[in-house]
């Protein structure tokens, strides 16, 4: 299926420590997400200008990548699920950013996608 993959900016980097350091440079906000965050994703400040960053399945965010974010996020869940699977947890968080800036995400100028 299609549809958000045509008007989301999504990019794939080869030095994520940098290209956080970058973007903070450029006044956006990281929020990275992480099981053992004790913010509640509903609870965060996902206004603005904002990226969000997701970890790897299973290993989830390194801990210089946490580092480099601003906040640190989790979805609250029920105590007999373990782990959300990260395109699950990422469309629940994007649609929180969503709610919250009630507009249409734009592109980072200065990266290429």
């Amino acid at each position: 299926a299609s549809g958000a993959a045509e008007v989301l900016p999504v990019y794939r980097v080869t030095n994520l420590v940098r290209t956080l350091k970058y973007l903070k440079a450029q006044g956006i906000w990281l929020s990275g997400a992480a099981g053992e965050a004790t913010l509640d994703v509903f609870d965060a400040e996902l206004t603005g200008s904002v990226a969000i960053v997701m970890g790897a399945e299973g290993k989830g965010l390194r801990q210089l990548t946490q580092q480099q974010c601003d906040q640190l996020i989790k979805i609250p869940m029920s105590d007999k699920v373990e782990s959300l699977n990260v395109s699950v947890a990422t469309g629940i968080i994007l649609y929180e950013t969503h709610r919250q800036n009630k507009q249409i995400l734009k592109p980072v100028r200065g990266l290429s996608r």
